[in-house]
């Protein structure tokens, strides 16, 4: 077999194993899962929250469902989203099941929070099943891709190239906020090491004025 023949074979190899590997790709990123439903239990006394911490201009889409083991009984609870500030984005009470959606105006802690509404419980526990989704998850990808008209291999690229978009993102929002966080770090040791220095120079102040204090002492009394 000649050199070139060897060559020609190993290329054609290859252009086969590209949309191969593309479409590995594709099937493994729509196996795995993007999102992960979340299992709360309520005390039938105070609330229980869920937290994310999320950077600013993400959509976030969440469905919330109670569920009860009695069907006799079927609780329903007070449910309020806040933002890292505080400002409320989502409050609903005397529920057993809602969704809420917004995008996040500024970086920070989500919290969603959830609280058993009196004489409805039977004095007993219960469970909250929330699908929480941030970014890439909360698309509608059916939409986008009757928008576009595309399908199959080309869907699940562009899946990927959105996942790969919010990775980068993120890996830009976590350096940000090493930086932010570096500087603060920076700024109290400095404040820390004035603070010392002050401190040991207010030492070294009274314990002289003590000494002179008790020299003046000793001379009026004779003592020295």
């Amino acid at each position: 077999m000649s050199t070139k023949y060897k060559s020609e074979k190993k290329a054609s190899m290859k252009k086969k194993m590209i949309p191969t590997t593309l479409l590995l790709s594709a099937l493994i990123f729509s196996l795995s899962p993007i999102c992960e439903a979340v299992w709360l239990t309520v005390p039938h006394t105070g609330s229980k929250c869920v937290s994310e911490e999320i950077q600013s201009n993400v959509v976030v889409l969440a469905d919330y469902l109670v569920i009860s083991e009695e069907h006799s009984i079927f609780p329903t609870v007070s449910v309020k989203v806040t933002a890292p500030y505080g400002s409320v984005l989502h409050h609903k009470e005397n529920t057993t099941n809602g969704q809420f959606a917004f995008t996040t105006q500024e970086s920070g802690t989500y919290l969603a929070c959830f609280e058993a509404d009196a004489k409805s419980h039977g004095n007993r526990d219960f469970s909250i099943n929330i699908d929480w989704k941030t970014g890439i998850a909360a698309k509608d990808w059916d939409s986008i891709a009757r928008k576009e008209k595309i399908e199959g291999v080309e869907l699940e690229l562009k899946k990927l190239e959105g996942a790969v978009e919010a990775i980068h993102e993120n890996l830009i929002y976590l350096r940000n906020r090493e930086a932010e966080m570096r500087i603060v770090s920076e700024k109290t040791n400095s404040r820390v090491a004035w603070y010392s220095i002050m401190s040991l120079g207010i030492c070294i102040v009274v314990s002289g004025l003590q000494i002179l204090y008790l020299k003046q002492y000793f001379e009026k009394k004779k003592l020295i």
